[in-house]
Formats: C-alpha cells, sequence, structure tokens
C-alpha cells in the first residue's frame, strides 16, 4: 500500500478530535472549583490539541494535494459536507485554549498573537462555511424528505464559537472603535449562529420524531444540538464580562447574559437527557465505535463553560456544581474516544477505503 493511501479519507471531520481536546483544557481552566494538578493537567491537554492541529492540518494538506478529484466529491456528499464546519470550530477552540492556558508557557504576548491570528483565521473561515454549506444543501445536494440530521448544525455553529472566544480578545485591541467593533461584531456572530440554529432544530426534531437516526453509528451526533446551546449561553456571558466597552448598554447586556443563558441551559439539560438515554440504549445493543463518538467531548465541553460562566455572574453554587459534573463525563468520553481513535490509526486498510467510492451512507462510518 503506498504510504499516502491512508490520507485518502481524511476529512473535515477529523478536526473533531482537535475540537475535543481543546475544549478539555479550556473547560479546566474555567471550572469554579480548581484542585492540585488541574492546572497541570490544563496546560498538557492544550498542548496536545495544538500538536493535534498540527498533525490533523497537515494530513488534510496532504488528502486536498493528492486527492483533489475526493476532496470535491467529499462538498458534493451531504453526509460529509456539513463536516466543514469543524475546522473553522478546532482553529477557535485551540487558539482560545492558547490565551487561557497557553500564556504560561509560550508567555502573554505569543498566545494572544496566535490566538488573533487562529481567531481571525476561524472566523473568516467559518463564515464562508456557513454561507457555501446551506448553498450547496439548497443547490446541489439530493436532499430527502427525513434525511435531516443534528450534523446539519455544525456549519452553522462556527460563527457561534467566534461569538463565544472573540470577547478574550477585546482588552487587547486599543481602546475606542476597536473594542466597541469586535464586541458588536461578536454579537452579530452570536445572532447569525442563534437565528440560523432556530431554523434548523425543528427540522431535525421531526426527522427524528418520525424517522429515528440511522445508521446506529450515527447516535452520538444527538450530543451535536448542545453545541449551539452551551457555546450561546457561554457567548453572552462572556460578551457581558467585555460589555464596559459599550457603558451605554453594559447593565442590559450583564441582564441579557442571565436571562438567555439560564433557560437555554435548562433546555440543553432536556436535550442532555434525550441524549444519554438514546446513546446508552445503542451502546447496550452494540454500536461500535466511529468518529462520531468525538460528538461527546465538544458539545458537552461547551455545557462546561456556559454552566461555569454563569455560576459566575450569578453566584448559584448549583450551576458550579452542574458545571463540575458535566466535566467529569467530559474527560471520561475524551479520554475514550482519543484512545479509540489511536487504535483506529493502527488499522491502515481501513483508513484507505475511499468513503466517496464506497457513497454517502457508506462515508459516515468514518465521521
Amino acid at each position: 500500500m503506498v504510504i499516502s493511501e491512508p490520507f485518502r479519507s481524511v476529512g473535515p471531520n477529523w478536526h473533531a478530535c482537535v475540537m475535543g481536546t481543546a475544549i478539555v483544557a479550556t473547560g479546566a481552566h474555567v471550572l469554579p472549583v480548581q484542585v492540585p494538578g488541574q492546572r497541570a493537567f490544563a496546560v498538557t491537554v492544550w498542548a496536545l490539541s495544538l500538536a493535534v492541529l498540527a498533525l490533523v492540518c497537515a494530513a488534510r494538506a496532504v488528502h486536498l494535494t493528492r486527492y483533489r478529484e475526493t476532496a470535491r466529491a467529499q462538498l458534493d456528499d451531504p453526509a460529509v459536507a456539513v463536516f466543514y464546519g469543524c475546522p473553522p470550530m478546532a482553529l477557535l477552540a485551540v487558539g482560545h485554549a492558547t490565551l487561557l492556558v497557553g500564556a504560561d508557557v509560550l508567555g502573554a504576548r505569543t498566545a494572544v498573537m496566535l490566538d488573533a491570528a487562529l481567531w481571525t483565521t476561524g472566523t473568516l473561515y467559518g463564515l464562508a462555511v456557513a454561507a457555501a454549506v446551506p448553498h450547496l444543501m439548497i443547490t446541489r445536494h439530493d436532499l430527502r424528505p427525513g434525511s435531516a440530521a443534528p450534523a446539519w448544525l455544525l456549519p452553522v455553529v462556527a460563527p457561534m464559537v467566534s461569538a463565544a472566544t472573540g470577547p478574550a480578545l477585546i482588552p487587547h485591541l486599543p481602546p475606542g472603535q476597536p473594542r466597541a467593533t469586535l464586541l458588536y461584531g461578536c454579537y452579530a456572530l452570536f445572532g447569525l449562529s442563534l437565528l440560523a440554529t432556530l431554523a434548523l432544530l425543528p427540522v431535525i426534531w421531526a426527522r427524528l420524531a418520525h424517522h429515528g437516526l440511522a445508521p446506529v453509528t450515527l447516535t452520538p451526533t444527538l450530543f451535536l444540538v448542545l453545541g449551539p446551546l452551551g457555546q450561546s449561553t457561554t457567548a453572552v456571558n462572556q460578551l457581558a464580562d467585555a460589555a464596559a466597552v459599550a457603558p451605554a448598554y453594559a447593565p442590559a447586556m450583564r441582564a441579557f447574559a442571565v436571562l438567555y443563558g439560564v433557560p437555554v441551559m435548562g433546555f440543553a439539560l432536556l436535550w442532555l437527557a434525550l441524549a444519554l438515554a438514546a446513546n446508552v440504549r445503542a451502546l447496550r445493543a452494540g454500536m461500535p465505535f466511529a468518529m462520531t463518538w468525538w460528538a461527546y467531548t465538544f458539545p458537552v465541553g461547551t455545557c462546561v463553560t456556559g454552566a461555569a460562566a454563569l455560576a459566575k455572574h450569578t453566584g448559584l453554587d448549583v450551576l458550579a456544581v452542574l458545571a463540575v459534573a458535566l466535566y467529569l463525563p467530559l474527560t471520561a468520553a475524551w479520554a475514550v474516544a482519543g484512545t479509540r481513535t489511536l487504535r483506529l490509526l493502527t488499522r491502515a486498510p481501513a483508513l484507505s477505503n475511499d468513503p466517496v467510492a464506497n457513497g454517502p451512507r457508506k462515508s459516515t462510518m468514518l465521521i
């Protein structure tokens, strides 16, 4: 087998490994409870996320260079194209973790510069994906009734990640217009993603209620719905922390963070219960490992950061407990998904299969 053959099926979904790893580091940093070794753990996981980002980007570069027809076919496959939302989110997640956790290693100036570069690239990439993938779904993809899936949210969630991570850069900009522009720009990104999510959720719910979710390896993608819920809660609270640059609206922004975040977190917990029940049932039925298992990580991590931010703004101990209670299974899911992925990578013949040649349904087995 040619050495480059394993890169044939390296799709955009592989950036989920990066997202899931970076959110573990960020979650450890923002938790309202700190224990000995927690900071060192966060730094270690952040460094790992940076390394995995470099490896996945290099693998994707080989794929895009050597298998251009396959790459174009991935965009034509509705089961794969939606995962183009993962690369920008990976850039944003690692950049944010670098600013929060990596500054101790790289130095504050370097961490800010790296985060600024990753945030800018990830935001522009995310906006392009948020526009391009829905355009393809409308004009080129053959979408049948009842084919909606939670993964449809991925292209439109990336701008919400920008909205949640952008406020951390505001203090590093010159006072005045630059800071205010970024603040209001993040609110615009928040609205873009939120309204698109609200348009998609009823369609996804209708599909799940009437047709279920198949094949069984897609069951973990139910957790993807938590992404926009937890990330939007994180975003409004992060924006409230930066509201001082808009003093006329600062009180309203702080109030909105709580009045929006608490109800949305309530719905997130309801969806978490539904997704958990469905996945327990699938696992008991023998659901095999697939890359979809990474859906157990980043979406849950956004709920951790959202709950931690709400705990900070409300002072409620129950929200602090919720953040910790969610973080513990997050780390366990990350460890399991990471271990299984490493095991999968040793199975070179499996990775050499061309997902496009196998058809849309077959390609989802590696997603």
